[in-house]
């Protein structure tokens, strides 16, 4: 994929709304979603050999790309200096882009209420409830997607689903569905 253009677009073309949608679940900034998500794709250029099909689809692949592109710009934001740079070289979005991109945040706000109200959770039990309950991957997938076994997976699941039904109120009823 990464050596035929054709391939690559068509997988783009495939996927971009699924990364674009997981990462406005995550960040309510347009320009930042916009950036995270050309990051994914580059990443995929670079790193397509190492998907294997066996250990999960395509889109459980491309969330674990995108979840360690989310940390790193989690890192990056934290030091002004290098986040001043990278603003420098920033492609602009036109007014279209925007509107897009806000009406994307405004689509994948409750999803991102949710995620801050796991929040409680230790990240291991949260990262395997994200993937499954909110981007509605297979405990598979998203074992794949983390680099664990899927028995690890499960039990992360069941452990992140006992602590939140323990504490109610925690999670809208919308997301409890997804739970169960």
């Amino acid at each position: 994929m990464s050596t035929d253009p054709v391939a690559f677009e068509a997988f783009y073309r495939r996927h971009v709304e699924a990364v674009t949608r997981f990462m406005a679940r995550r960040v309510d900034d347009p320009h930042t979603v916009a950036d995270l998500v050309a990051e994914v794709f580059m990443a995929v250029l670079d790193s397509a050999h190492t998907y294997r099909p066996s250990l999960g689809s395509e889109v459980g692949w491309l969330y674990g790309i995108a979840r360690n592109m989310l940390s790193a710009e989690r890192q990056r934001s934290a030091r002004e200096f290098r986040l001043t740079q990278r603003i420098s070289g920033r492609r602009l979005l036109d007014a279209d882009d925007l509107s897009r991109l806000e009406e994307r945040l405004d689509a994948e706000s409750p999803a991102r209420q949710a995620l801050a109200t796991m929040a409680v959770l230790p990240e291991s039990e949260r990262a395997v409830l994200e993937l499954v309950a909110i981007d509605q991957l297979t405990v598979g997938e998203a074992a794949a997607a983390l680099g664990i076994r899927q028995g690890a997976a499960r039990v992360r699941l069941h452990r992140a689903r006992q602590a939140l039904r323990q504490a109610p109120g925690v999670m809208p009823p919308a997301v409890l569905e997804g739970l169960r």
